[in-house]
């Protein structure tokens, strides 16, 4: 997401960072860059307009800093403004006091309104609530079959009535939800233009009948300003909470993110980042700040691998690669791991530095899944010890998964290439054992890091290291011998 308005901001903080001294004039040539970014990414011109004019009142009057380099105080600037910009993180849903909380989705045709009622319905069922999905979308066909087969897949039950109308559907879903001992209820109601009177007035009846505690507008972040002229327009008919942003993940631009707060005074409470019903999650400017600058989200980035990796499994596997007795399983299990914290592309560009890199890249993930149906299609004997695997086995496994023996053998390669990096990680941790620790590191040793860091090259010099160097270089070239053996 954002690679177009993250490569073009990319480019011009680095004129701005190795520009030398810095000038009133290059910085508002460095804003006028900045402008023509902003602008190409569909934001709001008045919004641009105003943003820029408070960067460049706080890039002239500030003062340096020491050790700070000019062009890096102005990147944090922007940052900073484009951060207010976007508004305070959403407190998350306040829920009430007695009886089930309310909450209203509305929206345009298209946008992905009830597809997100179940997003949101499983983000609140991991939290331990319990929800109530209400069918109220009586204008598209398959809008109640849609949200039943959601509720099924997530094991959340789905409010219907035939032959009532949608306000009567949504009253008698509150009731019903008191009964069910369920304590929230979300309403699915139709999307709708905000110029179609006898809607707008529908759905204005829905919100007086069941007074929500939150009234959400769901909109698709690919729209760009056509989603904020929505909110505007929304906002004047629905008294509205916050909004949800929707396709996220397919915004190349950013337009709508970055403007939405500042034209209709609404906070974006979550972003839905992918089809998947867990690709829901809390709206952060600041995270998002970064990402349109560039800069990657590393708290995302962590938040993600801890929330597909399991901390015991994890040790478990440390343990192995220290010993060397990484295989196929644990290369499968890494593999699921890595497909559990969703799309490549996205997460690399949450990694500082990265992402921009890999900017118009596609990213063939599917091979993922090949490898792992190939070492689903192995024995356990296979997966403990893949040297055994000769050319009829690779075509028992081929015709087990479904592919060639050509794939296999790529797999079998490029399991070899992960388990040699993987065995140098006990040499990095030796390395890591004797780095000074956080409390003796003088500010001389943080400005130049190379003068503690130790040489890969010279790391083992006592007697004992090289002796435990020479043990396992034996021990790999017993283990060699007797595989080339058992082959025979």
């Amino acid at each position: 997401m954002f690679e177009y308005i993250s490569e073009r901001f990319g480019s011009i903080f680095d004129k701005l960072r190795h520009g030398g001294q810095l000038t009133e004039d290059n910085i508002r040539e460095g804003l006028r860059d900045v402008r023509r970014a902003l602008l190409e990414a569909d934001v709001n011109v008045g919004v641009v307009r105003d943003f820029l004019a408070k960067v460049e009142a706080k890039a002239i009057g500030t003062g340096l800093i020491e050790g700070v380099q000019p062009g890096q105080q102005v990147v944090q600037i922007v940052h900073d403004e484009l951060v207010a910009l976007m508004g305070e993180p959403a407190a998350g849903i306040p829920f009430a006091a007695k009886g089930p909380t309310v909450i209203l989705m509305a929206g345009l045709q298209g946008a992905g309104k009830t597809t997100t009622c179940g997003k949101l319905a499983k983000l609140l069922a991991d939290q331990g609530k319990k929800p109530l999905l209400v069918a109220a979308d009586l204008q598209r066909p398959a809008a109640i079959e849609q949200l039943k087969v959601l509720g099924a897949q997530l094991g959340i039950p789905v409010f219907h009535q035939p032959g009532l109308t949608p306000p009567e559907v949504c009253a008698a879903a509150l009731a019903a939800a008191e009964v069910q001992g369920r304590d929230v209820v979300i309403l699915d109601t139709a999307g709708r233009l905000h110029v179609d009177d006898d809607l707008m007035a529908e759905v204005a009846q829905v919100h007086k009948r069941t007074n929500p505690h939150q009234t959400y507008l769901v909109l698709d972040a690919m729209t760009g300003q056509d989603a904020v002229t929505s909110a505007k327009a929304f906002d004047e008919r629905l008294p509205l909470s916050g909004v949800i942003i929707t396709k996220l993940d397919g915004d190349a631009r950013g337009g709508a993110i970055v403007s939405l707060r500042a034209v209709t005074g609404k906070p974006i409470v979550f972003v839905g980042v992918g089809e998947k019903l867990d690709a829901l999650q809390p709206f952060h400017p600041d995270r998002y700040a970064r990402r349109i600058l560039g800069m990657g989200d590393i708290l995302s980035f962590v938040e993600k691998a801890q929330s597909a990796v399991d901390e015991q499994a994890a040790k478990k596997l440390e343990e192995r690669v220290l010993k060397n007795k990484f295989d196929l399983s644990d290369f499968q299990a890494q593999l699921q791991a890595i497909t559990k914290m969703g799309s490549i592309k996205d997460l690399l560009g949450l990694i500082p530095g990265v992402g921009s890199k890999f900017a118009g890249l596609s990213i063939d993930e599917s091979i993922f899944k090949k490898y792992s149906a190939m070492i689903g299609s192995m024995t356990k004997h296979e997966r403990s010890r893949p040297e055994l695997i000769d050319m009829s086995r690779r075509r028992r496994i081929a015709m087990g998964s479904g592919t060639s023996t050509n794939d296999v053998q790529a797999l079998l390669k490029h399991f070899e290439s992960m388990k040699k990096m993987l065995g140098k990680f006990g040499d990095i941790q030796a390395m890591a054992k004797k780095l000074p620790n956080q409390g003796e590191m003088t500010p001389e040793m943080l400005a130049n890091p190379q003068s503690f860091m130790p040489n890969p090259n010279r790391l083992f010099t006592t007697r004992e290291d090289k002796d435990a160097m020479k043990r396992y270089r034996d021990e790999r070239k017993k283990k060699k011998a007797m595989a080339k053996k058992s082959r025979r």
